[in-house]
């Protein structure tokens, strides 16, 4: 039976308890459960008040507010199969127009099927499947970050789970005019067949999910950012050029690379320090021998104009000066059986549980201790997914729950253990670079890099596709390691041309960041002869020859050029929620043939970025959407959109055209 509330629906039957609540203009909340639903902050924030109105006319109820109206329609009667009355309840989604949206799987008659289906588990909880039909027709863009290439999502399965290069950030935006948001961070898998969407949690104890519908991409985002939160505004150090490689392996070889670019007059706003400056994992500070002084380092690059970022691993080893602690307070994530060992990178290790609101404390006042106290203020949060030794989650658990059920939530409270530390600290614009994400990661400051990809050309075009992802996904701060992670020699040149096509594609991201484990590397050895883990070959714009350096240094420059431009395109991230790298159909949801491209992004609202990524290739076939007029910031030559064009791409450019008449100053520049 119904029950209507000032701003939502409720239906009780046959055991279960269903709610469609407002939250937010034009967005409502879903939530069902076996016994009374649950108020999980896990993503979603709390709502404020929102105009919805409610009526109920027999076995029709329905809610509307803004431009989005819910309609559930209840049925009850003798099932002659189960010998006993039988309560139903399905929903549909329609927009302003009374549209439908989608909804959930009908009961097929005969066929009796479920649109929310709960299998119990040992020992509690339930394994949970919502089923819906959506337009099989419809583009679908979002979920976060994987590594397949795909674009479109329409056909696809995706696991709902972290690994190292893949982050799971379920929240998807349809061509049809609606934005899905699964709020469980559960294991599980999301189908978007033809014939029906389906969402699995493997362990759960609510179906919990919220939609917004709007005509525009724009709106939707708009709507997501004000119901999981806006990110911070990028501070001026985020609209630059990062230098990192793996890894500077001591203070003065990081400090000789800073001032190198100041003596080539180069721009360089942050630098890093990788993995293992520490004694042992889990020590959470510099290892004294290889880094002295740390004030004096921060103040050196202070006076240079550059910020130091430090990586931070959630893991610890058994051998930290921190271990016993930490195990003993319960600060660690903890195997269900066995010996309790998560991973095996350099020796044992555990995770530190920072779901625990006592572990994110502990994290924060030891790294405030070891490294803001000495002028630190940025941080690199690896490893955050968490890099299970084993990706077999139910082996494990938090203090928030079993990680089957909660495990996805981790990368979140990674991020938020930071920004919390260093709001409470005074830093104004929190960025800090993490490698996963989840749901409302934004809030926090991360920005997302796509992990430990290969330095391959098919691993370039999949870093485009990714970050259009993660973008529509809420994450608007996205980075690659340019030329990727592993697989590049120093001394190869086609791994130069890689290289240089990866840079161009960096100039033209949220954040710009060169890092890779160059080949050849070589030994690292403390004074009492014992091994440190290895650098790579250097990885600095000078370090592969004149003709590549000409090349980065003209793009370095071109970075520069575009402060202001990146800098609105942050404000419109912090103030409206919208991508900064983001598809075509972004700002063209009109042009059909926007939905499909995948090589092709717009940076902010007016510069549309078509990368060379074929090796070999001097030119490239783009396609300049419908509604429009593009101008090519190399050649100056305008084309009228909803066409192709093939044009030229010599090594030392990228084909990027202007929207109309912006950014003419960039034209002139070029």
């Amino acid at each position: 039976m119904f029950d209507a509330q000032q701003d939502a629906i409720v239906w009780r039957g046959g055991g279960e308890t269903l709610v469609v609540q407002a939250w937010g203009e034009g967005a409502v909340r879903v939530r069902s459960s076996l016994g009374d639903v649950e108020d999980t902050d896990w993503a979603l924030l709390p709502q404020s008040d929102h105009t919805a109105a409610v009526t109920i006319d027999g076995d029709v109820a329905t809610l509307t507010t803004g431009g989005l109206t819910v309609v559930a329609r209840q049925t009850s009667g003798y099932d002659w199969q189960g010998g006993q009355d039988r309560f139903d309840c399905r929903l549909e989604f329609r927009d302003a127009d009374g549209r439908l949206l989608f909804r959930e799987l009908t009961s097929g008659g005969a066929l009796k099927r479920d649109a929310r289906r709960y299998e119990p588990l040992p020992g509690g909880g339930y394994r949970i499947t919502l089923a819906l039909e959506a337009p099989a027709e419809e583009r679908l863009w979002g979920m976060g970050q994987y590594q397949d290439g795909v674009g479109d999502l329409k056909g696809s399965t995706l696991e709902l789970a972290h690994r190292n290069s893949q982050a799971s950030v379920p929240f998807l935006l349809s061509s049809a005019g609606y934005g899905f948001l699964w709020h469980c961070p559960a294991i599980g898998r999301a189908t978007f067949a033809a014939n029906r969407t389906e969402w699995v949690a493997e362990a759960a104890d609510q179906i919990d999910y919220w939609v917004t519908a709007d005509r525009t991409p724009a709106g939707i985002h708009r709507n997501y950012a004000g119901a999981t939160g806006h990110a911070p505004m990028m501070p001026e150090l985020g609209l630059g050029y990062w230098q990192c490689k793996l890894r500077y392996s001591t203070q003065e070889e990081l400090l000789e690379v800073a001032r190198e670019h100041k003596r080539r007059g180069l721009p360089l706003d942050v630098i890093v320090a990788d993995f293992f400056h520490w004694p042992k994992m889990g020590d959470y500070r510099f290892d004294d021998e290889f880094w002295p002084d740390v004030r004096a380092m921060t103040d050196e690059l202070k006076s240079l104009g550059v910020e130091l970022m430090v990586s931070v691993w959630p893991q610890v080893s058994l051998e930290s000066e921190n271990f016993t602690e930490l195990a003993e307070r319960g600060l660690l994530a903890r195997t269900n059986a066995g010996i309790d060992v998560q991973m095996w990178f350099q020796g044992p290790s555990r995770f530190l549980d920072v779901t625990n609101p006592r572990g994110r404390q502990w994290l924060w006042d030891t790294c405030r201790k070891n490294y803001a106290d000495h002028g630190v203020r940025l941080y690199w949060l690896d490893e955050a997914e968490p890099e299970w030794g084993l990706y077999h989650p139910s082996a494990y658990r938090f203090h928030a729950g079993q990680a089957l059920a909660v495990g996805n939530l981790y990368p979140q409270h990674f991020s938020r253990a930071f920004h919390d530390g260093q709001v409470e600290a005074g830093t104004d614009g929190v960025v800090n670079l993490v490698r996963c994400a989840w749901a409302g990661s934004q809030r926090y400051g991360a920005l997302v890099w796509s992990g430990d990809i290969a330095s391959t050309w098919e691993s370039l075009r999949a870093q485009i596709t990714a970050g259009i992802h993660i973008g529509v996904a809420g994450i608007p701060w996205f980075t690659t390691d340019i030329g990727g992670f592993y697989g590049g020699r120093v001394d190869d040149p086609a791994f130069h041309e890689l290289l240089v096509r990866w840079f161009q594609v960096g100039t033209f991201l949220p954040v710009m960041r060169m890092h890779g484990d160059r080949a050849p590397s070589h030994p690292v050895v403390a004074a009492d002869g014992s091994e440190r883990q290895p650098s790579g070959a250097p990885n600095e714009v000078w370090s592969y020859g004149d003709e590549v350096y000409d090349i980065l240094r003209d793009h370095l420059f071109l970075r520069e050029s575009l402060r202001d431009y990146t800098r609105q395109a942050m404000a419109q991230a912090h103030e409206d929620g919208q991508p900064v790298m983001r598809g075509l159909f972004h700002g063209f949801p009109d042009d059909p043939v926007a939905w499909t491209i995948t090589d092709q992004y717009l940076y902010g609202g007016d510069l549309l970025v078509a990368p060379v990524v074929e090796p070999g290739a001097r030119s490239r076939r783009v396609y300049l959407p419908a509604g429009a007029r593009w101008t090519d910031l190399t050649t100056g030559t305008e084309y009228e959109g909803g066409a192709w064009a093939e044009v030229d791409a010599p090594l030392e450019v990228i084909p990027v055209f202007a929207r109309d008449d912006a950014c003419r100053e960039l034209i002139r520049a070029r």
